[in-house]
């Protein structure tokens, strides 16, 4: 198929692109490599060091024999993702080229609006290409768990009966986003939900929780195709942060508690996924909704795994606890429906000691590019 994916530079996208082009499909990655640009905005870092794009897709080319175009461009500049459908006339348009970070999102009035306007107006750009100049590609859009906030009762995929007054309907389910970023994807979700509705667009949105791992098969080909392995902060995952807190002898930094419970995936899970996607479409005129994780944990109990594997490895490491920077609950319910992605024959690869030695090994391999004073939090919510 011919498959676009924006977003195709970054943490999810770059394995995503490889992993279809191995599989035959003609790929295009869609990218105005912003996330670079944080970095420096940052004065952050990938552990891993990170070729430049074109550099990449040379290597790839070299080692399999297979092309991928690249079109360096921002989604909402409309006149280029014209271009882009109108040149690939894309089946499939799976759509990471979204701002990712909650933390960034919070910085500011300035970051926030950034983030809202990237993300949702970008989104409506995508809407508008697919009706316009390929009405039938499948839109594959990454979503969050984290629209769903820590509900009551059990997460649902995306929608949820309602018995109201002796009448009853099927709705979707009720979102509470717990940041701005959040938030725009909450918006994202009711757009292609109208797009779907008066367009006959064909939509899925995975609902993927909070992605951990480094390699695939496919990035472990060559050092020239490192994915990512963020750490800071504010893109870095509480469970990167650990890790790279107990490789530079910095105690692991707990937010509050540590109760706060979310849902989790393998790299490797995450494109197989949209693998799947891809070759289950939508209906025309169909917004599916999956939730794309295997496993859920407490913030505590990564802590403590981290903290296990390292000690396996003879090395000394503590957990702390920190005033938490967010706002949310800590102590909560949470249990989350993930039936739909493994009838399509997801297997899942879980969080075993064997994967976090993996993570480990590769940080230490590279900790002399750590940013030490990255790795506590700069802020608040509040």
């Amino acid at each position: 198929m011919r498959i676009v994916v924006a977003g195709g530079d970054g943490f999810c996208g770059w394995p995503t692109a490889l992993y279809l082009s191995k599989q035959g499909h003609e790929v295009s990655i869609l990218d105005n490599l912003v996330r670079r640009k944080i970095d420096d905005e940052l004065h952050s870092n990938s552990v891993t060091p990170i070729a430049p794009l074109e550099e990449r897709v040379a290597k790839w080319k070299e080692l399999t024999g297979k092309d991928i175009q690249v079109f360096v461009g921002d989604l909402n500049h409309y006149d280029f993702l014209t271009q882009v459908f109108e040149q690939t006339q894309p089946e499939a348009f799976v759509h990471f080229g979204e701002q990712r970070s909650a933390p960034y999102s919070m910085i500011d009035r300035e970051h926030a609006v950034y983030t809202q306007t990237n993300n949702v107006m970008g989104n409506l750009n995508v809407l508008y290409a697919i009706k316009e100049f390929a009405p039938d590609c499948h839109l594959i859009k990454l979503g969050t768990m984290g629209e769903y906030g820590t509900p009551n009762i059990d997460i649902e995929e995306g929608y949820l009966e309602i018995k109201h007054n002796g009448r009853k309907d099927v709705m979707p389910y009720p979102k509470q986003p717990g940041s701005f970023y959040h938030l725009s994807k909450v918006h994202d979700s009711h757009n292609i939900t109208f797009a779907c509705k008066v367009w006959g667009i064909r939509a899925t949105d995975l609902n993927q929780g909070v992605v951990y791992g480094l390699h695939t098969d496919e990035t472990a080909l060559d050092p020239i195709l490192n994915n990512r392995l963020d750490y800071d902060g504010v893109y870095g995952t509480a469970l990167n942060r650990f890790l790279i807190q107990a490789a530079v002898g910095h105690d692991l930094t707990v937010y509050g508690s540590g109760s706060q419970t979310r849902a989790f995936l393998n790299i490797k899970d995450t494109v197989r996924c949209i693998e799947i996607a891809v070759n289950n479409p939508a209906d025309k005129g169909e917004f599916r909704v999956y939730n794309q994780f295997t496993e859920y944990f407490s913030v505590q109990e990564l802590a403590e795994k981290v903290k296990q594997v390292a000690t396996q490895l003879n090395v000394e490491t503590h957990i702390a606890h920190l005033e938490n920077p967010r706002v949310e609950a800590e102590d909560h319910y949470y249990h989350a429906v993930n039936t739909k992605l493994r009838s399509l024959g997801l297997e899942p690869n879980l969080l075993t000691d064997e994967v976090l030695t993996e993570i480990f090994e590769t940080i230490l391999q590279y900790k002399h590019r750590v940013i030490e004073e990255n790795v506590l939090p700069t802020i608040s919510w509040k």
